[in-house]
């Protein structure tokens, strides 16, 4: 990867289940986003929905889709998306992670998941930009900001680092009709930790947050925000997050951050 002189943001956006393009203002919150920032030399994401350890990097060519739901009508199963791979920021992240005892493994033909395709079907309708995902090695919240740490340089090479998760998640416990206090709760106090800066808080938000449990009962829509929040932390702009999207769709909160 060659350098630039732009170093980029880095995000945490909420990604949507595929009936996402149909939503009247979503996919036009997603695009203005993008437009709004640099040109990427390559996306490097992380989605909730691949978690396998030790950290793996997904296919650094262009593979079909990992269409990982159920139950949607057929037309959400044919949507293609064909970015161009990332093999060159897949050697850089190799190198930036791959240390003794903390191996990096590859799997060729793991496709992007819909937490990675769905929004960047909105950011970037051409797929004309590369794309790697890599998998959530862990859960920790520390582990993870350690994770996002070392890839931090990668911003410098015009690389947008993107954690896709959701603000709040629990399908289990939405209701139809409305916004569930335990979503609203939640949101309003992420949203409260970020602007503050209380990196400490937002580790602990199992405990520290109102309605923690029923917001993420398990962390795995949560965990991709810690490793951007790692990315932003390595080059000083952890307190210049600034949330981009916000509002609830389905009960859930969509809370989607910039840093930098």
């Amino acid at each position: 990867m060659s350098a630039v002189q732009e170093r980029m943001p880095v995000l945490y956006l909420s990604h949507g289940a595929p009936p996402l393009a149909d939503d009247p203002v979503w996919p036009g919150e997603l695009a203005a986003w993008s437009a709004a920032l640099p040109r990427p030399a390559a996306v490097l994401v992380v989605s909730a929905h691949w978690e396998e350890a030790p950290l793996a990097l997904g296919a650094t060519g262009t593979v079909p889709l990992v269409h990982d739901f159920w139950g949607f009508p057929e037309r959400y199963y044919r949507v293609t998306y064909e970015a161009p791979g990332a093999p060159a920021l897949a050697e850089s992240v190799r190198k930036l992670l791959r240390a003794p005892g903390t191996p990096v493994q590859d799997v060729p033909d793991r496709g992007l998941d819909h937490g990675a395709y769905v929004p960047l079907v909105e950011m970037y309708p051409e797929a004309d930009v590369p794309v790697l995902q890599i998998s959530l090695p862990t859960l920790d919240p520390v582990r993870l900001m350690e994770t996002g740490r070392r890839l931090a340089p990668l911003r410098d090479e015009g690389v947008l680092i993107v954690g896709s998760g959701f603000f709040t998640h629990n399908l289990a416990a939405l209701r139809h009709g409305g916004v569930p206090a335990w979503s609203a709760e939640f949101d309003d106090w992420g949203r409260r930790a970020l602007e503050s800066g209380d990196v400490d808080a937002l580790l602990d938000f199992t405990r520290k947050s109102p309605a923690g449990p029923l917001a993420h009962p398990r962390t795995e829509h949560f965990a991709p925000l810690f490793v951007a929040m790692g990315a932003a932390d390595a080059a000083g702009d952890l307190c210049l997050g600034k949330s981009v999207i916000d509002g609830f769709w389905m009960g859930l909160a969509k809370r989607s951050v910039q840093f930098g």
